[in-house]
């Protein structure tokens, strides 16, 4: 014994190149076998899977290799797993990765029939076969497979090893993956299958193929039913879910994935190109809903030449999107640009932006709910306005302004405001596609003159109810990030990330004060609804709704967004190419389809509480909705946003002096002071006047001067005329005839006498005269002119102009 141990140093001395070659080999071959397996099994491209707020499965596109390849899933169904081990590997649970028993009975039938015939592959080593990509299957490489099955034992559990195999073994066709089979053939989740449709796909993978659901079905059959019958043999089954499960139909085709929010799915895959399934706060069963309001409606619309249309709903605290109906979807026949998606789509945006600058006016202090604004024909170089029903009220209050959706009334009020001051503040509130400088809009961007997204005009909406929704909470003070986008990802949702704000932390005013909001909605609340929505209010489940509708420029975009304290909806209707259509209205077309859908909206009959901590209780004119002067002659306390009390008083009454008949006007040349008879009278300016009498049947005119008053009567404050068009010194363009002459332009006058006769002359030669509509086509020539009209009274006003050609 002694001897063997004193030989052993020449042993290692004899055999040491031999030994350090063995533990080098041992080192190099361990550190292979460490590192041997790549930190990701397989890197295919996968599909772009959507997913409702409750899992629900929206829609699917196909992998950019053209495979339907779901992202991995880490849950097997247990129904699954059970199929799959007891038809390919049934030691599963208990083998390091290589069978010995089953590897060994494989070379034995390979040998007894001279070719391959069986492999002996666990579920282990098939995940490391699909993970080489189909490559030739030699003994070396069968041999390479094996070593990185034990491998793979190593790192992964059991359960990680049966995903990996579930999320991407083939299923026939371009089908890969479980999940993906799951929908595509039987059109639910892995989870909800049967034991027959678990069994047909744990066979699937086996020879997929050979195997189809459309094709060779007897054959998927046959070895279906082996497995259930093996399943019912180990006891795993009962005899009567083996019966049912028999008793099961293959399917015969691949069915169409869901696609419930197409445009919602390629807005995300552009924007994101996600590698996870992407849950969204998308309420499925909503969805279907509001899809299948708008198929009702598609009928008609399509009948009327209108082919496209959009809808968007936001619940309004979260911001969360619960409906995304990005256009008109059909499965087979998506033509007429049904691809676009409208929601993200630059259209004219028509009236719908009204409501911001009464809103913003309002916070300003600007104007009251109820004052009257000039609704007469106005002109401004080529920009000329007209109201919808191409009337004029003369003069009309702001919240009825608003309701009606008056044209002139609005662009009036953008003028007081100032276009760069609303350019801005649209553009703060999150209208994104305002980037043009002002001056490139001018008056026109109050009634369409730009172009604005339906995903921007809910998200604004949404924020206006969310901050008059927080008022209260925050103990009057503001938060400006209540101003903010919509939201579609669940993760993203305020709902689960609610930040919460100390109330020293949080703002003395935002973009709109919550009495401004408040008006608003109630000036909103008047819009006169659809036919089938008259009388709305005589029913007591009817809901509150706060609604705009607009119309664009040649009847191209219909629109209609309404809100509730919970809920905002956006709807969209017209052409993708922008093809007008008589029918593009918002009241006809846009509005119907908002009021059915609202009609389906979990919504409380609850209203917005008003902000009396943000109000004032003023005396207010009665007649002309100003704050009240000494000389109003009906008042009425009414309730006005705080800023309010910046505004001037009535304008409009005035003192008159009146003989002892008080039929006529008289002053100190004609008449004694103490014979006078003074009275407050509401007086309108001419052009207001003239327009507002014929809408107003109690509205009084000044009675005339006395005759023996006429000759100082040019000296009083009150012009009995107004010239509405030209504007003093305006430049004219006057396009050139075919006949190579100037064209006409028309010039108008407003008399309070709607009998007198008016007197017309250019440049002091008398061109014609008018009686009762004072409106004149004349055609000066190019250059500066003078206009001078004349009343049979005597009374002048001059106007300067000039016409410039336009070939």
């Amino acid at each position: 014994m002694l001897k063997k141990i004193k030989q052993y140093p020449q042993f290692l001395k004899k055999h040491k190149i031999k030994l350090l070659m063995f533990f080098l080999s041992f080192t190099i071959l361990t550190i292979i076998f460490i590192f041997i397996l790549p930190d990701r099994l397989f890197t295919d491209p996968i599909s772009t899977i959507l997913l409702d707020k409750d899992n629900n499965l929206l829609g699917a596109h196909i992998a950019d290799d053209g495979q339907w390849r779901f992202p991995y899933n880490e849950d097997v169904p247990e129904k699954y797993s059970t199929c799959i081990t007891n038809f390919e590997d049934k030691r599963f649970k208990r083998h390091f990765g290589v069978d010995i028993f089953a590897f060994s009975r494989a070379i034995r039938q390979n040998i007894r029939s001279r070719k391959i015939v069986s492999g002996g592959s666990t579920i282990t080593m098939q995940v490391i076969r699909l993970s080489g990509k189909g490559k030739r299957r030699t003994f070396m490489r069968k041999l390479y497979e094996i070593i990185l099955s034990i491998r793979l034992e190593l790192s992964y559990s059991k359960n990680e090893i049966l995903s990996l195999y579930s999320s991407n073994a083939p299923f026939g066709g371009n089908v890969v993956g479980l999940d993906a089979a799951a929908w595509r053939y039987f059109g639910r989740k892995p989870e909800n299958l049967s034991w027959a449709e678990n069994a047909m796909l744990a066979v699937l993978p086996n020879s997929p193929s050979l195997i189809h659901p459309g094709k060779n079905r007897n054959l998927l059959l046959e070895k279906r039913n082996r497995l259930l019958k093996k399943l019912y043999e180990r006891e795993i089954i009962d005899e009567e879910t083996y019966e049912l499960a028999l008793d099961e139909i293959i399917p015969e085709n691949p069915k169409p994935f869901p696609q419930y929010a197409p445009h919602l799915l390629m807005r995300i895959k552009k924007e994101n190109n996600p590698s996870e399934p992407v849950k969204t706060t998308i309420d499925l069963h909503l969805q279907k809903q509001v899809n299948r309001i708008l198929f009702q409606h598609y009928k008609t619309l399509s009948g009327n030449g209108i082919e496209n249309a959009a809808i968007i709903i936001v619940d309004v605290e979260t911001g969360d999107v619960l409906t995304y109906i990005g256009n008109i979807y059909h499965k087979k026949n998506n033509t007429n640009g049904n691809f676009v998606d409208i929601i993200t789509a630059s259209r004219s945006p028509g009236s719908v932006l009204k409501p911001f600058l009464y809103a913003g006016m309002l916070s300003s202090g600007d104007i009251l709910p109820n004052t009257l604004v000039p609704d007469i024909p106005m002109k401004i170089g080529g920009f000329s306005p007209k109201n919808y029903n191409l009337g004029y009220d003369g003069a009309v209050p702001a919240n009825r302004a608003l309701a009606r959706s008056l044209n002139l009334p609005a662009v009036r009020m953008l003028q007081q405001y100032g276009i760069a001051k609303f350019h801005f503040l649209i553009k703060k509130i999150g209208l994104t596609t305002i980037n043009r400088h002002p001056n490139h809009y001018g008056l026109s961007l109050i009634i369409g003159g730009c172009e604005t997204k339906l995903w921007d005009l809910v998200g604004v909406y949404a924020s206006m109810a969310r901050t008059l929704n927080h008022y209260f909470e925050y103990s009057g003070k503001y938060d400006k990030s209540d101003f903010f986008k919509p939201n579609y990802f669940s993760e993203k949702s305020k709902k689960n990330n609610k930040e919460h704000k100390s109330i020293s932390d949080l703002d003395e005013t935002s973009w709109f004060t919550a009495s401004s909001l408040h008006f608003t909605f109630e000036a909103m609340l008047d819009v006169e609804r659809p036919e089938n929505e008259n009388q709305w209010e005589m029913f007591g489940s009817s809901k509150k709704i706060a609604w705009k509708t607009g119309t664009s420029f040649g009847f191209r975009d219909a629109w209609a967004i309404g809100l509730t304290p919970q809920y905002v909806v956006g709807v969209w209707i017209g052409n993708s190419d922008g093809e007008g259509r008589p029918q593009l209205v918002g009241i006809k077309s846009a509005a119907p389809l908002l009021f059915d859908i609202f009609n389906i909206l979990p919504t409380e009959n609850t209203w917005f509480e008003k902000p009396y901590d943000d109000m004032l209780e003023v005396e207010i004119c009665k007649k002309s909705g100003f704050q009240a002067s000494e000389i109003c002659d009906e008042t009425v306390l009414e309730w006005i946003p705080a800023t309010g009390i910046r505004t001037t008083v009535c304008p409009y009454h005035q003192i008159i002096h009146l003989d002892q008949t008080e039929q006529y006007q008289v002053n100190s040349d004609c008449e004694s002071i103490s014979n006078m008879v003074h009275r407050a009278w509401f007086v309108l300016p001419p052009a207001m006047e003239w327009y507002f009498k014929q809408k107003n049947a109690q509205y009084k005119t000044l009675p005339p001067f006395r005759d023996d008053c006429q000759n100082s009567m040019y000296n009083r404050k009150n012009s009995s005329m107004q010239i509405i068009y030209p504007r003093n010194f305006s430049k004219i363009y006057v396009p050139i005839d075919i006949d190579g002459n100037i064209g006409n332009t028309v010039f108008e006058v407003a008399h309070r006498n709607a009998h007198t006769t008016i007197y017309w002359h250019i440049d002091e030669k008398y061109v014609g005269q008018t009686v009762n509509f004072h409106r004149i086509a004349l055609h000066p020539e190019t250059g500066k002119h003078t206009l001078t009209i004349v009343d049979e009274s005597g009374e002048k006003i001059t106007r300067k102009f000039e016409i410039i050609s336009k070939n």
